[in-house]
C-alpha cells in the first residue's frame, strides 16, 4: 500500500508550489520546476497513488514531509 494518497493534480500542484516549485508551461501535463529539478504532473483528476509517490520523490520529498504540504 502507497504511503502516500492519490489525489488531484490540483492538489499536487498546490503541495508543490507550497515546496518551492513554479509551474513552467501546461496543457496536457502540468510541468513544474524549482530551478533545479522539473517535475511533470499529470492532468486528472485523480492520480494514481504510485504515480504521485514517484513524483514526490523526483521532488525530493518524503512521504511524511509531502502529505504536511497537503
Amino acid at each position: 500500500m502507497p504511503k502516500i494518497p492519490g489525489i488531484s493534480s490540483r492538489q499536487a500542484v498546490h503541495a508543490l508550489e507550497k515546496a518551492g516549485f513554479k509551474i513552467i508551461r501546461q496543457g496536457k501535463h502540468i510541468i513544474m520546476s524549482d530551478g533545479i529539478v522539473r517535475l511533470t504532473v499529470p492532468r486528472a483528476r485523480r492520480i494514481n497513488a504510485y504515480t504521485m509517490g514517484a513524483i514526490a520523490r523526483d521532488a525530493g520529498l518524503t512521504p511524511a514531509e509531502f502529505k504536511r504540504l497537503l
